[in-house]
């Protein structure tokens, strides 16, 4: 239309002897370019009006294959991406280097949007179809302005809130639950630090259990340290409102409580969602990256998803949206060590010796020995504390005593009249843990009352 205009003018310019400066004016350009204009139209014609690049393809201009070739990938491979992720899946797989507004420009034109689009966005391609079905009829659009108070109160808003200051100060946690991998439904355990926006620890299980949350909270003591603070949602394996119809082993809550008792870190529960909206971004953003790359690495086990977890996802997913230059401002304490880890991060529960000086724990029956493997007995009735590891060793105290416990099976496995005997091996000495941290029973038993009555467990 530009030129279509200048051609006009100059032409009348010509055919009736016109004003140039007037003409100038109408096009807004100088008397000295309507000259120019004047002999480029006596030589060319209407021709030296059209732009010498007109219907020519840009040097950087995909061709048709290459587009289509976008098009058919994020239908058949990558379908549950999202843009930006997809467009860092062609340029690390397919070799196809692309910009994200190209690939947004392409697939919109295809009616084809992100897994996860604006609101504003589906409603213009729902309004999009309904005219290419209604071509004849028109959408009335009705603007009626409601005067309202806008203000809202401050216990029924979100404000926003600064990050910490410091690497550590606090540590966000919850759980995401997918069909990750296969056709089974697992939950993605999560942590992730308020400061710096790093994942701290990610681990995949069954169900959303205090084992999840214990593998991320190992995670965090190995490769970082002690934190301040964890903030978390108000599930049972950090909060609970009654222990009257719960036994001891299934408190999974004061479990929890009690090893961040011992090890000095302060536990926070609430059960609004945008108080910890961090680890609530981080879930969406995860479910958006995980999930594809995890099909498209074939990854079938819960065993290869928290390899692959940790070996290929967590570490790239710092690298790109994680902020280090606030790692050094770290707050964290001295990690323990791998034995007080694994001690410290266990099920804690109570049981009584029946007169086979045996208890009874998950359906099965089990003895104390000492650490040569030598028989204790102990008088019916006598209670203990089992404590089970996180690498599933099993222990009991009695009397502020530690002793192995030794499963009772349920035939011999040898026949002193039948078998040969096999040969004796020197009985070596296991190690016990000695009592050096809060593992007796009375203290367990008053945290345990203290935080049911006051509902204070760290």
């Amino acid at each position: 239309m530009k030129y279509e205009e200048q051609y006009k003018v100059i032409k009348d310019l010509i055919d009736h002897n016109g004003n140039k400066h007037r003409a100038a004016k109408k096009l807004g350009i100088s008397v000295r370019q309507v000259n120019r204009r004047i002999k480029q139209y006596q030589d060319k014609g209407k021709a030296a009006f059209v732009h010498g690049n007109k219907d020519r393809k840009p040097v950087n201009c995909l061709t048709t294959e290459i587009n289509n070739q976008i098009v058919t990938l994020y239908r058949s491979k990558y379908q549950d991406c999202n843009l930006k992720h997809f467009v860092e899946l062609l340029e690390n797989l397919e070799d196809i280097h692309v910009s994200y507004t190209k690939v947004y420009t392409l697939l919109k034109k295809q009616d084809i949007l992100s897994p996860k689009p604006w609101k504003k966005t589906k409603r213009a391609l729902a309004k999009k179809r309904w005219r290419t079905q209604h071509p004849k009829q028109t959408k009335e659009e009705v603007e009626v302005e409601v005067a309202v108070n806008h203000q809202l109160a401050v216990a029924d808003a979100h404000p926003r809130h600064e990050r910490c200051k410091y690497f550590g100060e606090e540590i966000q946690m919850d759980a995401s639950v997918l069909v990750w991998f296969g056709t089974q439904r697992a939950y993605l355990h999560l942590a992730i630090d308020n400061a710096t926006g790093i994942i701290v620890g990610a681990y995949f299980d069954w169900q959303e259990t205090l084992n999840g949350y214990y593998h991320v909270f190992k995670q965090i003591l190995q490769n970082y340290g002690i934190p301040l603070c964890f903030k978390t949602d108000n599930r049972t394996v950090f909060n609970y409102e009654t222990a009257k119809t719960k036994s001891a082993h299934k408190d999974v809550l004061t479990q929890f409580g009690y090893a961040c008792k011992t090890l000095g870190v302060d536990l926070k529960t609430t059960s609004i969602s945008q108080a910890k909206g961090m680890v609530e971004r981080a879930n969406q953003t995860v479910q958006s990256r995980l999930k594809p790359e995890l099909r498209l690495a074939s990854v079938k086990t819960i065993e290869e998803a928290n390899k692959y977890l940790i070996e290929q996802f967590v570490p790239n997913f710092n690298k790109k949206f994680g902020n280090k230059t606030r790692k050094g401002w770290s707050i964290f304490e001295v990690a323990p060590s791998e034995r007080k880890i694994n001690y410290t991060l266990a099920v804690l529960s109570g049981r009584v010796f029946d007169s086979g000086s045996a208890i009874s724990f998950k359906n099965k029956l089990y003895q104390a020995v000492d650490e040569y493997g030598k028989l204790i007995c102990f008088m019916k009735g006598t209670k203990c504390l089992v404590i089970e590891a996180l690498n599933g060793q099993l222990l009991a105290t009695v009397d502020d005593h530690v002793y192995l416990l030794k499963e009772i099976p349920k035939n011999a496995k040898i026949s002193p009249e039948i078998d040969q005997e096999p040969k004796k091996k020197r009985a070596g000495r296991k190690y016990i843990p000695p009592m050096s941290h809060p593992w007796k029973r009375e203290s367990f038993l008053r945290q345990q009352a203290k935080a049911h009555k006051y509902h204070q467990y760290t």
